[in-house]
């Protein structure tokens, strides 16, 4: 009789496994920008970090805000590389998306040509080209020109560009001297305009203010600004394939962090507008650790406030609720 019961519950267990592995899916879609938050997710795929939940990952690029918005407005993807505001603008207008993790921390900065603009201050009169007009970079930088007194329409001119990476090639091509960027974007530039025939073009360029320095400053703190994370859309409904998700995205970023000229390598074969070393280089100047969205929520929604100051629209006009962090 015993010998009966224990093959009964084997059997059930079997069946469990076996129905669990029918209930993989045929494949998790992934939509992420070009800059470093989307990089452990390439690891991801060229592991198969999620075989055991997936048959195939699925990456897609956005290219500037207007996709990413596209994107989650067609609710057909399953996780969202996202800039931590456009997070909050698409849960406040009534899209299912919630914030799974800050993975990125820290990921701008200012390149000159001047190797003695030290302070924004100092970038007083200067033209610079500013990437994603109302979007997070130019949000932060008009921001924290104010706190500093300066007027960003009248004391400076603004050459409002597509992306970081045609503000980058805006330097490059000598169209411009001075630009506020993210990571990869400087650390490409830098390298650019290091190699030949670029060298011979284009004067050095030099690693100028950092964003997130200046905001230590102003509101005295660490410097951590929660700019960028992962997001899972509403037709994701499995919590173990977010767990497994998360897991592997944690995992993947501290292999991202603790191997940059590999991490180069493996990015631009994917992302092939980037550039290998330059991509080596940024890891060490992009503040990266991934920090679940409920325990982030305290920085999360200082940086909103901020934010919502500045412009309402910036973070959809109020604080998200709590249901935007995963979790709560």
């Amino acid at each position: 009789m015993k010998s009966f019961i224990y093959s009964f519950f084997a059997l059930m267990l079997l069946g469990t496994s076996v129905l669990h592995a029918e209930e993989k899916l045929d494949k998790i879609v992934i939509a992420g920008p070009f800059a470093s938050v989307s990089h452990p997710i390439l690891r991801m795929i060229e592991t198969n970090a999620l075989k055991d939940v997936a048959d195939k990952i699925e990456f897609k690029l956005w290219k500037n805000p207007d996709e990413l918005r596209a994107l989650a407005i067609k609710s057909d993807v399953d996780f969202l590389a996202v800039p931590t505001n456009t997070a909050a603008i698409l849960n406040n207008k009534g899209i299912d998306i919630k914030l799974l993790n800050v993975s990125v921390w820290g990921i701008l900065g200012m390149i000159s040509r001047d190797n003695s603009l030290k302070t924004l201050k100092d970038f007083k009169g200067k033209k610079i080209a500013v990437p994603f007009r109302g979007d997070m970079p130019d949000i932060v930088f008009s921001h924290l020109l104010k706190k500093e007194g300066l007027d960003p329409k009248k004391d400076f001119e603004l050459v409002y560009v597509a992306s970081p990476i045609d503000a980058m090639q805006m330097l490059i091509m000598r169209r411009i001297d001075h630009a506020l960027l993210a990571e990869p974007a400087i650390s490409i530039a830098l390298r650019k305009t290091k190699s030949f025939p670029i060298s011979v073009v284009a004067p050095d360029l030099f690693r100028s203010v950092d964003l997130q320095e200046e905001w230590a400053k102003i509101f005295n703190t660490t410097g951590d600004i929660p700019q960028a994370g992962i997001a899972v859309m509403g037709r994701m409904k499995d919590k173990h394939v977010i767990q497994r998700f998360q897991e592997e995205y944690d995992k993947a970023l501290r292999w991202y962090i603790s191997n940059p000229k590999e991490a180069g390598k493996l990015v631009v074969k994917t992302l092939d507008m980037l550039n290998e070393e330059g991509v080596s280089d940024s890891i060490a100047h992009v503040r990266l650790k991934s920090v679940n969205a409920v325990d982030a929520k305290k920085d999360l929604e200082f940086f909103f406030n901020v934010l919502k100051e500045e412009d309402p629209k910036s973070i959809g006009e109020k604080l998200p609720q709590d249901s935007f962090y995963f979790g709560l």
